[in-house]
């Protein structure tokens, strides 16, 4: 018994560890109590006072004020050390949440959106809004909509560090949000490399289950140079990234609907839709299941980190306003 709640104290301390790390301002208890609803945490805000002051003496947060904490060095290293077993179904959880947290109304054409958000140092966006735009008109993201914002600015609801520019991109996590506010389920399959050839989409060369995964897919090909982004837009050669979906068969009349309305929106990123039951990209897919290829939203992203400017990405970051976004060749 000791040793169960021992894990949940635990896991509790690792949830507002998450919180901390995913702010650059000072964050209250009060705050704190409701953004933990989102990890199945139940603290009343007293409860996670006691919480802090035991992070304050492990060092892992810092006061800031009166009620403000910090998440410090320490508490980043703990949380980077976390046992894996609850890092695993993090991704699909985060895809589950802002699906939901997706409000968007492609007929009204307003609404909440998800977005990936990439930090440049500002000396470097220049150059790598060059490279990006090359990926941009290729087609080889979800959408030409983004958000930009500089140091000291709010971007999707993030403070944008100092010397850094913030760059939002809309994530695939649309088609999901859209199917579900249209009353079809969708499956989250796989994050992978997709082989372009002779500029068609052949098949995928590297694939990750988002279920048993602890990282985002996208940050690790990106991370690990793994894509050749700017070799497609150049040669019509070469791998990007892009995820593998599952909706029921029965759903694609309506389906057809909603990407069709969504591409008049500005957001795309439909490569293919499979037949019922037929594999797609060499994916098998389940019966009575129809496969879908959704554009990776960083590929423009990774053509800039290919060329040598580093980012720093948090894919499937959070929602942002669609009044917000911009085309990116008006920036």
């Amino acid at each position: 018994m000791m040793g169960y709640e021992r894990h949940e104290v635990e896991r509790k301390v690792l949830a507002i560890l998450k919180i901390l790390g995913e702010s650059t301002e000072p964050m209250g208890a009060r705050v704190i109590a409701q953004r933990l609803q989102d990890y199945g945490v139940d603290l009343k805000e007293r409860a996670v006072r006691y919480h802090l002051k035991i992070m304050d003496e492990r060092g892992l947060t810092q006061l800031i004020g009166r009620d403000g904490r910090l998440i410090t060095e320490s508490g980043v290293e703990e949380l980077k050390s976390a046992l894996v077993s609850d890092k695993v179904g993090f991704v699909i959880g985060k895809i589950e949440l802002l699906a939901y947290q997706t409000t968007f109304d492609w007929k009204k054409r307003q609404g909440q959106v998800p977005v990936n958000v990439s930090l440049f140092q500002a000396d470097k966006f220049k150059k790598a809004r060059e490279v990006m735009s090359k990926a941009f008109e290729a087609g080889l993201c979800v959408s030409d909509l983004v958000a930009v914002a500089g140091e000291g600015e709010r971007l999707a609801g993030v403070t944008v560090p100092e010397g850094k520019i913030g760059f939002a991109t809309v994530c695939s996590i649309i088609t999901n949000g859209a199917l579900l506010k249209a009353g079809i389920p969708m499956d989250s399959k796989f994050g992978g490399l997709l082989q372009i050839r002779n500029h068609k989409r052949l098949r995928f060369v590297e694939l990750i289950n988002y279920a048993g995964s602890t990282l985002d897919p996208s940050e690790i090909f990106i991370t690990s140079r793994m894509t050749s982004v700017r070799q497609v837009v150049r040669d019509g050669e070469g791998k990007v990234l892009a995820n593998f979906r599952e909706i029921p068969a029965v759903c694609r009349p309506v389906a057809e609907e909603v990407f069709s309305g969504l591409r008049e929106a500005g957001i795309g990123g439909l490569l293919v839709m499979g037949d019922t039951s037929q594999s797609v990209g060499e994916v098998t897919v389940e019966l009575n299941k129809i496969g879908m290829i959704i554009m990776g939203g960083l590929n423009p992203v990774a053509a800039a980190v290919e060329a040598g400017i580093e980012a720093e990405n948090h894919a499937m970051s959070t929602v942002i306003d669609y009044q917000e976004l911009k085309k990116f060749k008006e920036l």
